[in-house]
């Protein structure tokens, strides 16, 4: 990846809200073109506008898909090519969240974590790579250090999130001969919406989504001859201290 970011073009999937919307916002920031996907194209045109608030000439193109489906994230990387002619960062960070005891958790709540967290990230590298290859792009995935730290209820987020980091570890290994950067990001507390999460003032503890988006940025900006393939990220300081 080029220290010079300005017209290249990223595609974050998940980019409504939360932490891809932070990275969406981090890309366009320094002048990058982007693509964000979802499911509900409301909520992608309701970013979009936030971001255009803010940054007036920005270039950022939405595009309703749904990850778990391989033919959906193909044809969202084909609108990317279609409208930029070029694809340089794609951001596999599109999540959902069930958490509850083994006993309890239903095949329905297992298979969507599982579809969304593994699966969902694997057909948005699949449908990324070949462009990938073509402009010896970089692709980030979204992990959590819940994918090295087990915790009760968290069997399916846990299996999902494990399988993310060991998979994306594999691509890097797999696509460095192609000149392509794999990464994860492993964060802690982040203040997003996530698991039903209301971001407020009392969120001032965790990690920031801006934050996430500074740090995807400062991967991009790197030397490409040095590669943090697996980055860690969590609050400085726990939000109640020992007494």
């Amino acid at each position: 990846m080029s220290h010079t970011l300005k017209s290249k073009v990223g595609y974050i999937t998940g980019g409504s809200k939360g932490i891809g919307f932070g990275i969406a916002e981090a890309m366009v920031a320094v002048g990058m073109k982007v693509a964000i996907t979802g499911r509900n194209l409301d909520s992608l045109e309701e970013a979009r506008r936030l971001l255009r608030q803010k940054y007036e000439h920005a270039e950022i193109l939405t595009i309703e898909s749904e990850v778990s489906k391989l033919e959906s994230e193909e044809k969202a990387i084909e609108k990317v090519i279609d409208h930029f002619g070029q694809l340089d960062v794609a951001i596999a960070n599109a999540g959902v969240g069930h958490f509850a005891p083994i006993d309890e958790m239903t095949i329905d709540q297992w298979n969507s974590t599982i579809d969304t967290n593994l699966t969902g990230v694997f057909n948005t590298s699949k449908a990324c790579i070949p462009s990938l290859k073509k402009s010896k792009g970089y692709l980030i995935t979204i992990a959590s250090l819940a994918g090295t730290n087990f915790f009760a209820r968290g069997a399916a987020y846990n299996a999902s999130k494990f399988g993310l980091v060991g998979m994306t570890q594999a691509m890097m290994l797999d696509l460095r001969p192609y000149d392509i950067k794999v990464s994860t990001i492993m964060p802690g507390s982040v203040s997003t919406h996530f698991n039903n999460n209301q971001p407020n003032e009392n969120d001032f503890w965790k990690i920031q989504i801006e934050d996430i988006g500074e740090l995807v940025i400062d991967l991009l900006k790197m030397n490409p001859r040095t590669l943090p393939s697996k980055i860690e990220v969590r609050p400085s300081a726990p939000h109640k201290r020992p007494k």
